[in-house]
């Protein structure tokens, strides 16, 4: 029987990732959608909770002028939940989204910690299933710059050609959104219980080693079009948020240099400081490939010989980016993870598309997700 999950703040960073991630496995899990709204109408709240086995508390406000508003709003929202669950007697598993600063005397800690304390109450009252997530720091792709992270506004400021400045360069322990949407998941389907589950960093550095390797993914990526060196997972991590901040819209295609002489013609097609695969298709005349999206691996598109459109969608959303793109004048497109995306023969003749992947395909491990643009 599937396990009925909701997740309050479904909308916002983390939100929006484990929404998509537990997706991804409709045989075993039904997501019972939730709106912000709701929260303004008790009875509508009321009837979500009671549909729900499973409840991620993502909900809260990480910053406001007003301390004192930032924790009464979060402690409101505990415990409307809390009402929500007694009332309609409805005990479902719930996961509370807490954070490393409760160690810091600050309105956003306490306001974590206390809530986190009422649900402990609640569950050990009730005789139901707790987890109180103890979170690092969350970066990833479509983090909100000036509130979720300090990555997503480094990256921000980057692209816009602007220069952040570092107040205090402190030692960073992080976790990108995939791993922690993963570490979710396992909390839901073994069932683990536990007041204070302390949610480990995969990745330490400085905010200004941060920076410096913002600015090298800038110089190499955004200027040069080179895919740079990534010797770890976390460097991966980091480049692939660092590309959604880039504006694909206008970014795409980019269009190649041709030599040309006697002999012919010779284009550079692709420059990497890093491995992976090589390969290229032919395809016939109105024909697409792809509709299907990644949500680690690094992917681009050159067209070389034919005529074809390109089309991207990213997951959750109904708008369509497209790029024409042309042999005679050939030019590339990269792939953003979290993005489904296809190619199509619109021309009369032969396409031939190189594709490059920084990933050796593994049948065993594909990260590839079907799903029509």
């Amino acid at each position: 029987m599937k396990k009925r999950i909701g997740i309050t703040g479904q909308i916002g960073f983390v939100g929006t990732h484990l929404f998509n991630f537990l997706g991804l496995y409709k045989e075993e899990f039904e997501l019972v959608p939730f709106k912000d709204e709701f929260f303004s109408d008790y009875n509508v709240f009321k009837d979500w909770v009671k549909q729900c086995d499973v409840i991620v508390h993502l909900a809260a406000m990480n910053r406001h002028n007003d301390p004192e508003v930032l924790y009464k709003t979060n402690i409101e929202l505990v415990e409307k939940l809390i009402k929500a669950m007694e009332e309609t007697g409805n005990a479902p598993h719930v996961l509370f989204s807490s954070s490393s600063q409760e160690e810091r005397d600050n309105p956003y800690g306490k306001s974590k910690r206390h809530g986190r304390e009422l649900l402990i109450s609640w569950a050990k009252k009730n005789n139901a299933k707790f987890t109180g997530m103890v979170i690092p720091n969350v970066f990833g792709p479509f983090g909100n710059p000036f509130y979720n992270s300090v990555v997503a506004t480094f990256c921000h400021l980057l692209v816009n050609g602007d220069e952040p400045k570092i107040e205090t360069d402190a030692n960073l322990q992080l976790i990108y959104v995939n791993e922690l949407t993963s570490e979710i998941c396992k909390i839901i389907r073994n069932e683990i219980t536990e007041n204070e589950y302390k949610i480990k960093y995969t990745g330490e550095r400085k905010v200004s080693e941060i920076l410096e390797t913002l600015k090298l993914y800038k110089q190499l990526y955004l200027e040069k079009g080179i895919i740079p060196n990534l010797p770890d997972r976390f460097s991966v991590n980091l480049f692939n948020t660092f590309r959604n901040y880039c504006n694909i819209k206008e970014q795409f295609p980019v269009k190649l240099i041709k030599n040309s002489d006697a002999r012919g013609a010779f284009i550079e097609v692709a420059k990497l400081g890093v491995g992976g695969q090589v390969s290229y298709s032919t395809t016939v005349p109105g024909i697409t490939r792809g509709n299907h999206f990644h949500t680690r691996k690094i992917e681009r598109f050159i067209v070389i010989k034919g005529k074809a459109v390109i089309k991207l969608r990213r997951i959750g959303t109904d708008e369509v980016l497209e790029y024409q793109l042309n042999g005679d004048e050939p030019s590339y497109v990269d792939m953003p993870v979290w993005y489904t995306h296809n190619i199509t023969n619109v021309g009369d003749e032969e396409l031939i598309t190189i594709f490059w992947i920084n990933e050796i395909f593994d049948p065993n491990n594909q990260d590839t997700y079907f799903e029509a643009v």
